[in-house]
């Protein structure tokens, strides 16, 4: 390992990214260096001056997925159910002695669990590196330090980046966006990086009074995770029923999934007719809605024979012991409250649907 010191001991200092890796492509640099500003922290591993991994903090499992999700359309075994196990797993994880990264380590575990081949997850590594190295370059201030690469040698490499090219697309990108500004943001005006700024997560919630047709976006509380034991069907039926139609397309933006097959209805006097045709594996089921509200139309999908056991989970913004004694008198399997994230409307359905 080169032993040359990029040990910074002053707490916060003006910061040059571009000098930082060009110092570690000519030093041939094996290590990670690891860069904290007010902004976030970033994590570049080197290896002999090529980029092995690069990660940062702002919304870390946030980009993961979102990559992800854009891998699953080739990659048959990046289920959804797979994906949030690796969040489960991972996000809330602490982190090890290794120094290793917590996204890089679900990457690994992919990998290792044959979701992903090696050269699947190093095309992936490249489209992650691209956006954190992005972001790194627009850091002005902040402290780094080098961590020795014998701290994390146990873990595999799937791929090793020249940095010369790596900086100089990223640069061009970012020169492209400061020519179009008005019409394509900076990172550093993305929705995630300027959440994290402003001491804010950027997860979409559905922020619905009873009875309110509007959705909002709000800071999403990210702790809670779906469960691990999840099953592996290949596709699962929901039906969504509520009055308001921005409700259902929230929810449907939520579970957008190949794993997912979404049939929403926004007539609850139809609705017991679309659940007898649809069959679905669960029922998400609005409480306030008119002519039939969701208490008694739980109560008719349960004396179904058919719908005696499938999954329906009450959807509300009211919290009292009451309305959840209610539910459960009707035979409701779950109880989701408005406001809810992503996570915790996953978390719910993937719970019942391994029962």
């Amino acid at each position: 390992m080169n032993t040359i010191s990029m040990v910074d001991h002053k707490p916060s200092q003006k910061l040059h990214p571009l000098s930082l890796l060009a110092q570690a492509k000519s030093r041939q640099i094996s290590g990670c260096l690891h860069v904290s500003s007010n902004a976030g922290v970033w994590s570049i591993y080197l290896d002999q001056g090529e980029l092995i991994y690069a990660s940062s903090s702002i919304d870390r499992f946030e980009r993961l997925d979102r990559h992800l999700r854009q891998l699953s359309r080739q990659v048959i075994n990046l289920v959804s159910p797979v994906r949030v196990q690796v969040r489960l797993l991972f996000e809330s994880a602490p982190e090890m002695r290794s120094k290793i990264s917590s996204d890089y380590r679900a990457l690994c575990w992919l990998v290792e669990q044959q979701h992903l081949t090696s050269a699947q997850a190093a095309g992936l590594i490249e489209e992650l590196a691209k956006e954190v190295i992005e972001s790194f370059l627009l850091v002005q201030e902040g402290s780094y330090e080098l961590i020795e690469k014998e701290k994390f040698d146990e873990f595999p490499s799937f791929y090793r980046l020249d940095l010369r090219p790596l900086v100089e697309f990223c640069q061009e990108r970012l020169r492209q966006q400061r020519v179009a500004k008005p019409l394509v943001p900076s990172p550093s005006n993305r929705p995630d990086f300027v959440a994290q700024k402003r001491g804010t997560q950027a997860s979409t919630v559905i922020n619905l009074s009873p009875g309110d047709s509007s959705a909002a976006v709000a800071a999403a509380n990210k702790k809670d995770r779906p469960p691990e034991n999840v099953s592996l069907k290949a596709t699962y039926t929901i039906v969504c029923v509520d009055d308001s139609p921005t409700v259902l397309q929230a929810i449907n933006s939520f579970l957008d999934d190949t794993s997912f097959a979404i049939v929403m209805v926004n007539d609850p006097v139809r609705a017991l007719m679309q659940v007898v045709r649809s069959k679905p594996d669960l029922v998400l089921l609005d409480v306030e809605m008119p002519n039939l509200d969701g208490y008694e139309l739980c109560s008719l999908l349960r004396r179904h024979p058919t719908f005696r056991n499938t999954p329906i989970i009450m959807v509300t913004g009211n919290t009292g012991f009451i309305d959840r004694a209610k539910a459960k008198l009707v035979g409701a399997s779950g109880y989701l409250t408005k406001p809810f994230t992503q996570s915790d409307l996953l978390k719910i359905v993937f719970k019942h649907l391994s029962c």
